[in-house]
């Protein structure tokens, strides 16, 4: 009797212990604390997040994006495929990680009609997802407006648009009209207002951001993706097709002049410590850098990154660069006054987006 009061007991204690780890696989606590300078890095085609510890640039924490937890129901697919770039709010709280759904590593010309899109919101300090937002059409991003109070994405279709979010209980606030099949929705150093790409009609739509109305239209290069905020007063729009970057003054909304590159552009970025504009060469795994005097750009070098170079993100100093390789699968770490790779860091799949937390 003793032995079978044993055996009982020992697999009472066997179904409890089953039942409670597949409670805690159920419901993973993925809780990290991530309260240290990173880069958030978004692998599009392994549906996650790298999180790069910039103190000594590794990797210390990998979020899934492709479930999240919900209370007393377990883990709940959220649908997530193909996640592409990523925001982080001014209280430096929460991510916006905008979903078309679709690899659009290999450019982003095409019809995104009939495709589906989502906002995803992580935690920041805890790597936890709390909100998926579905929307109608593909999005290209999405991004937390300068006050944080909102969240704005395109809606990549013939008809262009731009839906605007409230950042707190994510209810549809506007919906503004603007040219055809727009792609990155970015701010002005100020916040005073909003650029939108629109790849299909080669122009720039600006927005005021306090009322929500088209203050016009800039004619930019062919096939332009985003319009990267500047620190010196101007937006510098990658064009694709164009193979150019259009530099657009804010203050009066004028083309200060048109940048030839002869290679397809993967982002720009402005680097107001040197002065510099970098620019991505995907096809040929290089960064570019242009000085800029006045109003005059002049090429100043380039150096071999990871194939498919992409995003570019500085620390607070402007003296480190992080640049993504969606081919390479990894994170290059430049030295900004040297202008050379210092360190290559393996991430996720096709890794594309970046965003960083200080």
């Amino acid at each position: 009797m003793k032995k079978l009061a044993f055996a009982v007991l020992g697999i009472s204690f066997l179904v409890m212990s089953c039942k409670k780890k597949a409670e805690m696989d159920m419901n993973p606590s993925q809780s990290l604390n991530i309260n240290y300078s990173v880069a958030y890095i978004v692998n599009g085609g392994s549906n996650s997040i790298s999180v790069i510890k910039l103190s000594d640039n590794t990797v210390s924490a990998t979020l899934d994006l492709t479930t999240m937890p919900m209370a007393g129901m377990g883990n709940m697919s959220t649908g997530i495929t193909w996640p592409h770039h990523i925001y982080i709010n001014p209280s430096k709280t929460q991510l916006a990680v905008g979903v078309p759904g679709m690899d659009m590593s290999g450019g982003h010309a095409g019809n995104m009609m009939n495709m589906a899109g989502k906002i995803a919101i992580v935690n920041a300090l805890t790597g936890t997802i709390s909100k998926i937002i579905d929307l109608p059409v593909s999005n290209h991003n999405a991004i937390f407006s300068p006050n944080g109070t909102e969240i704005w994405t395109s809606q990549m279709e013939e008809m262009g648009k731009v839906l605007v979010y409230d950042a707190n209980n994510y209810s549809l606030k506007n919906t503004i009209n603007v040219k055809m099949q727009p792609a990155e929705v970015t701010f002005s150093s100020d916040g005073s207002m909003a650029f939108v790409a629109n790849g299909g009609s080669d122009t720039v739509t600006v927005i005021n951001v306090s009322d929500k109305m088209v203050m016009g239209q800039v004619k930019v290069g062919g096939d332009p993706v985003g319009a990267w905020t500047g620190a010196d007063g101007n937006m510098y729009v990658d064009n694709e097709a164009g193979q150019s970057i259009t530099v657009i003054k804010v203050s009066d909304m004028s083309v200060v002049t048109t940048i030839s590159l002869g290679f397809m552009p993967g982002m720009a970025a402005y680097n107001n410590a040197m002065s510099e504009l970098w620019v991505t060469d995907p096809d040929n795994g290089k960064t570019h850098w242009y000085t800029k005097s006045g109003t005059t750009y002049t090429h100043g070098g380039e150096f071999p990154t990871g194939a498919g170079a992409h995003a570019i993100a500085f620390s607070a100093d402007g003296m480190t660069a992080y640049i993504t390789n969606q081919s390479a699968n990894s994170v290059s770490v430049a030295d900004v006054m040297n202008h050379t790779e210092t360190k290559e860091i393996p991430v996720g799949t096709k890794p594309n987006g970046i965003t960083i937390k200080y």
